[in-house]
């Protein structure tokens, strides 16, 4: 696509989880529990509440077209808080300046006054039904002239165990928001500037990582088109393709509205019962359904049934409004007979709604209540369907399709927080926070510095263990032993299925100073690491665990045993080694080191073994 030519604007807003000790208006600690360690349960019923004008906001009156019981889990590490049965604490000191850091790195502009605010949200994920919220800093700069918008400090929500359950760990874990102005023009542009994001946030060491952790909501709008919000995209790589299925998804519904208007197309808002015309029907979810209710969807015929994008419908949008009532979903002409639906009762339904050979049907089966919400509902996207694209937003599916959420908030949305003092930012405060050194900077050190080609430097740098690495090397550890173990060792015996993570940052550098001290041969690092994992846990100190792995591999090898097992394996196989001349070196050297199990340096087998070859050539 030209993506130039269609109009293409696009933004992101980074959520990304603090690495604090405590959460952001409690003192509860941010280490998640699993469910299975739930002290308890409890539920909320949450009912939006008006703005200061007397206003509800959109997209809360959407989410109270059901009235749902939420339920949460609770734990011995949350508090009142948490249960909204409490204040809220002051905010964490923490959270703010490892907050004004990371606006500090973008080259941003602090407010005077952190003043916390409420953010409405419904949906279950806040006990108090709505999310605490502060701006604290303005305008930064990213790369390709692009722009930071605000930086947001606020609490994360609580974690959907399924459906309206919700885990209580997880709220209140302090998260920055980074919004950025809608300054790119193409979806690798998008992708680039996130991942640009992600560095600088990395580079800090003080944010959490794992999936989950930092979330990419994308603002996509094209020509013609609406600005639609696509929340929760997780994975990087994925950031391209979301926007462009969503300019996609745009194009072609911006080709259905002007083929709607051509046909001179309408929706019909009377709802038909259409329960009789079932009485017989073979469809089990239609069979079922107290009432089946029909809309006709005049001209629409050809198009509900239109894919958009990659697996996805216009039907399948009229679809995602219907079930905000609580349906299943909707069945329409385009798609039927099917699912049971026979061609009789087909027509049948036709002729009983008097729809044209250009009109589409669509029916609902649910209660009377239910069923009713949702033919609304269909009838609202419809009639959107002949403006072209609803301002929305949308979640991410598998593979980077999306459905609808819910409308796009309002300013009704946002109220003050009451019961959080507010915060001064001043000039001591802000000078005294330090710029950390960015990953990408840090890289360029590795490999100028340290040795390091230029991939590894980047993979240490970007590297969950790079702490660790960092006290490796300042322990006197070869570089390149400690990136390569860490990085390249330790991914290859978890593929193999050792449970590397019960190994100790301590066992891991004690490990590292045996084999630095001669007592363990480099090419013995994966059989101890092996080891130790499956011991983990047991008595005594880390460098007297990595010791008894040490002894149980073997007694250590002499040099005189090295001589003596390398002169047995050549003698063996004298005539494969004169023909092959020093190029028996490297299948020699296999069947030595096989041997010896690694309990020697491969340096020292192979200037022994080339001393033996060249002795036996000459």
């Amino acid at each position: 696509m030209d993506y130039e030519k269609l109009g293409l604007k696009a933004g992101i807003e980074i959520h990304q989880q603090l690495d604090t000790a405590e959460k952001l208006f409690c003192r509860c600690p941010t280490a998640l529990q699993d469910v299975s360690e739930r002290t308890g349960e409890f539920y909320r019923y949450l009912r939006a509440t008006e703005s200061e004008l007397g206003e509800i906001d959109r997209a809360a009156r959407e989410e109270m077209k059901l009235v749902r019981k939420f339920c949460y889990y609770t734990y011995d590490t949350v508090c009142l808080v948490e249960h909204d049965e409490e204040p809220p604490a002051p905010m964490n000191p923490e959270a703010l300046e490892v907050c004004l850091t990371i606006a500090k790195m973008l080259d941003m502009t602090p407010v005077e006054q952190v003043h916390t605010m409420r953010k409405l949200v419904i949906d279950g994920s806040n006990t108090s039904g709505f999310q605490r919220t502060a701006l604290v800093a303005l305008s930064g700069a990213l790369p390709d002239g692009c722009r930071v918008e605000t930086i947001c400090l606020e609490e994360e929500a609580a974690q959907r165990v399924e459906d309206e359950t919700f885990s209580l760990d997880r709220l209140g874990i302090p998260l920055i928001e980074i919004t950025t102005a809608p300054c790119m023009h193409t979806p690798e542009a998008v992708q680039k500037v996130a991942g640009h994001i992600g560095m600088v946030l990395r580079s800090t060491g003080r944010v959490k990582r794992g999936l989950g952790t930092i979330r990419q909501d994308i603002n996509v709008s094209i020509a013609d088109g609406a600005r639609v919000e696509i929340k929760g995209v997780q994975e990087l790589d994925l950031i391209a393709e979301v926007v462009r299925r969503e300019v996609e998804r745009q194009v072609n519904l911006l080709a259905i509205r002007d083929t709607l208007r051509e046909r001179g197309a309408r929706v019909d808002h009377t709802v038909i019962d259409a329960t009789s015309l079932f009485a017989g029907t073979a469809s089990a979810i239609l069979k079922k359904a107290k009432s089946i209710l029909a809309v006709r969807l005049c001209g629409f015929a050809g198009l509900v049934g239109r894919e958009i994008q990659p697996g996805r419908r216009l039907g399948s949008e009229m679809s995602d409004y219907a079930k905000k009532c609580g349906v299943g979903g909707i069945f329409h002409t385009d798609e039927l007979p099917a699912y049971g639906v026979t061609a009789e009762e087909v027509a049948r339904l036709r002729e009983f709604v008097g729809a044209g050979e250009e009109d589409c049907v669509a029916i609902v089966a649910a209660g009377r209540e239910r069923a009713g919400c949702a033919a609304e509902q269909v009838m609202i996207r419809a009639e959107m369907a002949l403006s072209g694209v609803p301002e929305e937003t949308r979640k991410m599916l598998e593979e980077g399709s999306t459905a609808y959420m819910r409308p796009l908030p309002g300013a009704a949305r946002m109220y003050p927080e009451t019961d959080v003092f507010v915060t001064a930012i001043d000039e001591p405060l802000w000078e005294g926070i330090a710029v950390p050194e960015l990953l990408t900077d840090r890289a360029e050190r590795f490999a100028r510095d340290l040795g390091l080609d230029e991939a590894l430097a980047r993979q240490v740098a970007f590297s969950e263990r790079l702490p660790l690495f960092e006290k490796a090397v300042a322990a006197g550890v070869r570089p390149t032993l400690a990136a390569r173990t860490l990085l390249a060792t330790c991914r290859e015996l978890a593929r193999d299925g050792v449970d590397v993570g019960r190994v100790s940052e301590d066992e891991l550098l004690a490990l590292f100073s045996a084999v630095e001290a001669g007592r363990a041969a480099k090419e013995a690092i994966p059989d101890l690491l092996t080891e130790l994992a499956r011991t983990a846990g047991g008595a005594g100190a880390p460098g007297e665990r990595v010791d008894a792995a040490i002894e149980k591999m073997g007694p250590a090898v002499s040099q005189a045993d090295v001589e003596a097992i390398v002169r047995r394996i050549v003698a063996e196989r004298e005539a494969f080694a004169r023909e092959k001349g020093m190029g028996a070196l490297g299948p020699l050297m296999g069947v030595v080191m096989q041997e010896l199990r690694g309990s020697v340096d491969g340096k020292v087998v192979s200037e022994t073994l080339r001393r033996e070859l060249k002795r036996l050539l000459s």
